[in-house]
């Protein structure tokens, strides 16, 4: 790849040199025709009879030696709290007292990956994602909250497969089943609430909805909107919709396939996997849900938030 504000590719340079060296014509002349200066033509001439066509490649534009790089023993500090907190420049920034932007140049050089391409559990690369850079954000918060349901397979007693590998347990003919994480999050501060369930009834969501409102309403917040998928439970309950009437929140939609618009409870629920459910391995179900109050404190009052300035959602609120 050509540098980029490179006048010429190689083979626009080959065809320079072609043309002056094989072809014998005036150096002036190749130039114009090729729109580059005299000088430049000249230039490239002149490489290829030193060096030959290999001379008409790319050359590194790195400086001969660079006095003001991060010292390598910062760097190694920074790919290794990469490896240990498994989290964003910004986590990282704050561990380590390195400048963020100097962090995400470490990490490029470095070759690391991106956290969305990793397992959460070992830190492998696993997926390969998208990502889009249409942001939006409602202007207060309680304007509009997401809710969703994430579904979990639940931790069989003595741990599961995570703890003992894949493969059939002694004793075990069916799985545990599933738990039901329903969870809140408003648009505006990134303030979450969640809660386990052993279902995503419409009447379970109805009393998750009600809970999920007071919850808002302690940190000061009137939810006025609420966002979900076009799954039945929301939209063709009864529970659910007297809910958000008694409550006096307007239900909206999003398009049909288009998770993207419910993504703010979407992105959410990636994280809490990642750094809650999927973070250790827990040997029991009980174990796993005990640990998600703190988490879920941890996220709203001291969690660095990358779309916040690296402050919590609770900076973005007024507490009661």
């Amino acid at each position: 790849m050509a540098h980029a504000n490179a006048r010429l590719t190689f083979h626009g340079r080959c065809l320079l040199v072609q043309r002056v060296r094989l072809d014998r014509r005036p150096v002036s002349h190749v130039a114009k025709e090729l729109g580059v200066s005299r000088q430049c033509a000249h230039r490239w001439v002149a490489r290829f009879d030193a060096e030959g066509w290999d001379g008409l490649h790319d050359r590194s534009s790195r400086p001969g030696s660079m006095p003001r790089r991060t010292p390598e023993r910062v760097e190694v500090a920074v790919v290794l709290a990469r490896q240990e907190l498994r989290a964003g420049p910004g986590f990282i920034a704050a561990a380590t007292g390195v400048p963020e932007r100097t962090v995400t140049r470490i990490l490029r050089r470095a070759g690391m990956p991106r956290l969305a391409e990793c397992d959460p559990l070992t830190g492998q690369v696993i997926r390969a994602s998208r990502q889009t850079f249409q942001r939006y954000e409602r202007d207060h918060a309680g304007a509009l909250i997401h809710v969703d349901v994430k579904k979990l397979g639940r931790i069989p007693d003595g741990g599961g497969w995570r703890a003992h590998g894949r493969g059939p347990r002694p004793g075990s003919k069916r799985g545990p089943g599933f738990d039901y994480i329903h969870s809140a999050v408003d648009d505006h501060s990134r303030l979450a609430y969640s809660e386990i369930h052993p279902n995503s009834q419409g009447v379970t969501c109805a009393g998750f909805l009600t809970r999920a409102a007071a919850f808002f309403a302690s940190h000061g917040v009137t939810v006025e909107q609420v966002i979900t998928d076009n799954a039945k439970e929301y939209r063709q309950s009864f529970a659910f919709r007297d809910a958000a009437a008694a409550l006096d929140i307007r239900q909206l939609f999003i398009r049909p396939h288009c998770p993207w618009q419910n993504g703010k409870v979407e992105r959410f629920n990636r994280t809490l996997q990642v750094e809650w459910a999927y973070r250790q391995v827990f040997h029991s179900n009980d174990q796993r849900s005990y640990a998600l109050a703190p988490w879920l404190e941890h996220y709203n009052h001291r969690r660095r938030h990358t779309a916040l300035g690296g402050k919590p959602p609770i900076s973005r609120v007024s507490p009661t």
